[in-house]
Formats: C-alpha cells, structure tokens, sequence
C-alpha cells in the first residue's frame, strides 16, 4: 500500500537547513515510518479522483482487503475503537475494492465542484478573516518552505494547504527533513486540520469520506500527542 509522492516536492538546490528553534519532541525514525505510511494512504485519498485517476487504485483495493480488527490495532497513532470504525466505514464505500459511484461523485461535491462545496479543503478558508483561498496563512506555508528549500513540483497555481496535498507534504517531510515535522505540524497543518476534518465528517453523506475524516483526525490528533506539541488554535472564521 504505497503511494509515490516524489513527484509532488523536491529539495530546492539540495538545501538541507534544519529547524534548531522547535522545543518539541523529534520523531525518531519509527515515528517517520509510521507518519509515511499513513499520510500516503490518507494523503492521496483527497487530491486524486477516484474513477479518473489511476495512482490511487491499488490503495483502495488495499483498504478493501483490510481485516477491520487488525489493521486497526496497527494503525499509526490513531484510537484503535476510532480507526477501526473509521475503517469499517470507509470499505462500505468500495465494491470489489472499487469507488461506489456514490463514493465518486461524493469526491466531487466535496473537493471539486463546480457546486458550492460544504467543507472547502483549504485551511486559509477557515483562518482567514476573508475566508479565501491563497490567504495569509497558504502564504505563510509558501514562504516556510521557500525558507527550508521545499519546492512543490507541477500545478503551482492550486493553493498549497489543501489537506490531501498537505499530508503529502508531511510524509515528504518525515522522509527528508524530519527535524521539520513539529515545526510543520505545529504551525501550518495542526492550526486547522481537527476543525476542517470535524465538519468534513458532519457533512459528508457517503461512507467512505465519514471515516476517512474520522481516521485523518485520529491519526493527526495522536501524532500531536505522540509528540507532545501544543498548540494555540486561531480563531476560525467559518
């Protein structure tokens, strides 16, 4: 169950600056297989269409294979009682290890459009007082990965805190720059990710997307814990 996400960053003129500000705990070695194997499941689940695009098919054929009980006891850092009712949901929106059309076209209300979307994924939407996409907080994203040398490879025109790209970039992170993973939790993914994913769960009507949020947050929220960082929210405006 890999997913290749190589493609989507790269390490700008082999910058290798590391954050020696940060006072919280540094994953070990574990800590970024465990984070890398989990964000490339969660990851792509959000950014790629599930008839269209062909990269995600073997991680949802590998989510349908999945015996709910053990795979949940060995989930990353998620509650193991959450994971595998979050699991349980999400395979009832597969068939033969496949997207139900209703799991497709649930993608699209909630992701792409061209409708209103209930829960848009981009954090600036919620932090910022405007409640737009490209705002002070995806700059500020932008500019922290300037600063440490991170370039996001192909479509530079699509904001960079979408929540699927977002959890790409940390299992990147957790491959090749692991003092920057509290620094990149604290600051630019955990600020907004529990509030999004919350509502996310409320409004989603198919299955799958439910327990996606629901095992996204686990997993997020025990990372934090794991690693002991605290965090001041900022006010959501939406």
């Amino acid at each position: 169950m890999r997913y290749d996400n190589s493609a989507l960053f790269s390490l700008e003129n082999g910058d290798d600056k590391m954050d020696t500000t940060t006072t919280n705990k540094r994953p070990s070695q574990e800590d970024c297989d465990k984070i890398v194997l989990a964000c490339n499941i969660l990851g792509p689940l959000y950014v790629n269409d599930p008839e269209h695009d062909t990269s995600t098919e073997s991680v949802y054929r590998a989510i349908a294979s999945l015996n709910t009980t053990k795979a949940a006891d060995e989930w990353p850092f998620a509650d193991a009682c959450i994971a595998s009712s979050s699991i349980d949901l999400m395979q009832q929106g597969l068939e033969d290890g496949v997207p139900t059309q209703q799991t497709v076209w649930e993608f699209r209300r909630l992701f792409v459009g061209p409708n209103p979307m209930p829960t848009p994924p981009w954090g600036s939407v919620y932090t910022d007082r405007e409640q737009v996409v490209f705002g002070e907080s995806t700059l500020a994203l932008r500019q922290w990965m300037r600063e440490y040398g991170i370039q996001r490879m192909g479509d530079d025109a699509t904001p960079d805190d979408q929540i699927g790209l977002m959890l790409l970039l940390l299992s990147w992170i957790a491959q090749h720059k692991p003092s920057l993973v509290s620094d990149f939790l604290q600051n630019h993914l955990l600020t907004w990710s529990s509030h999004f994913l919350q509502e996310l769960e409320l409004v989603a009507d198919a299955p799958f997307y439910r327990g996606l949020a629901c095992l996204t947050r686990s997993t997020l929220e025990g990372l934090q814990i794991h690693l002991g960082i605290k965090m001041e929210y900022p006010h959501y405006y939406r």
